[in-house]
């Protein structure tokens, strides 16, 4: 699997697509999406709500992944209206939705400032791969990579990463039965950007989808790939565990120096 493969599949043949309208209104009400338990539960508590509150909507969102104030029964009608009052669960949009093939989907998401970034799921016969973005644009020039044309916007915060993989679940139908969550097993961030330029929220986000009572995606099924960012590496290993994979690209580092330029660095 090529590093940045969201950018190559941009120019696979015979891929058709939908593209959708767009035009809304801000809304100032801030998301829950990307919300921790403790953040949750602090917001909880500014409401006056009863501490086990917390837990019931933090399930609710993430391991039902419900974003319809109204459909979360157990809390009662005024706290829902109160919550909604205050707060929003909003999935990034989907400006463009392409589908290969041989199945292979990609939707390009629209955030709430206007900037996008891709998503890619990649079926196979035992087994469904997400390849997910974290940044918008990237400050590596990557021979290969097609996101390294564009310059770095910005980082995704850790809900427009988490948004991702929830947006797909959604799409796929990939929740409930152990049949359907095989349609999303394995996660990669081999997306847009470089995911140890945005440690922060790239370890905010993983922890929502590893936590067994989120989203609940092992994080022996997770890769997260660099292109080589090496003080961040050790403190990926000690603090997310997750498997790594390196974009090498070459066996000699005279000719990697030309590919990733990041190598004269490290």
């Amino acid at each position: 699997m090529i590093h940045d493969i969201a950018g190559g599949l941009a120019y696979i043949q015979g891929m058709t697509g939908t593209a959708q309208n767009l035009d809304r209104a801000a809304d100032p009400r801030l998301n829950l999406l990307g919300m921790d338990r403790p953040a949750i539960s602090r917001a909880m508590a500014g409401l006056g709500a009863e501490p086990f509150r917390a837990d019931q909507l933090y399930n609710w969102i993430y391991a039902r992944g419900v974003t319809d104030l109204e459909a979360m029964t157990n809390l009662s009608k005024d706290l829902r209206q109160r919550l909604a009052a205050d707060f929003r669960i909003e999935l990034p949009r989907v400006a463009l939705h392409q589908r290969a093939q041989d199945g292979t989907r990609k939707w390009l998401l629209d955030f709430d400032d206007r900037n996008a970034a891709e998503t890619v799921h990649i079926p196979e016969p035992d087994r469904g791969t997400l390849c997910i973005s974290s940044q918008v644009g990237c400050t590596l020039t990557c021979a290969f990579c097609h996101t390294g044309t564009q310059r770095l916007v910005r980082n995704l915060a850790a809900g427009e990463i988490v948004g991702q993989v929830m947006l797909a679940q959604d799409a796929l139908g990939a929740r409930g039965a152990a049949e359907d969550r095989r349609k999303l097993t394995n996660i990669v961030l081999m997306g847009m950007g470089e995911p140890l330029y945005n440690y922060p929220n790239v370890k905010a986000a993983l922890g929502l989808i590893m936590d067994g009572n989120g989203i609940g995606i092992s994080r022996h099924r997770i890769t997260l790939s660099t292109s080589g960012i090496v003080p961040e590496i050790g403190r990926c290993g000690e603090e997310l565990g997750v498997l790594l994979a390196i974009s090498l690209h070459a066996v000699t580092d005279e000719l990697r120096d030309r590919l990733v330029p990041i190598n004269r660095k490290y």
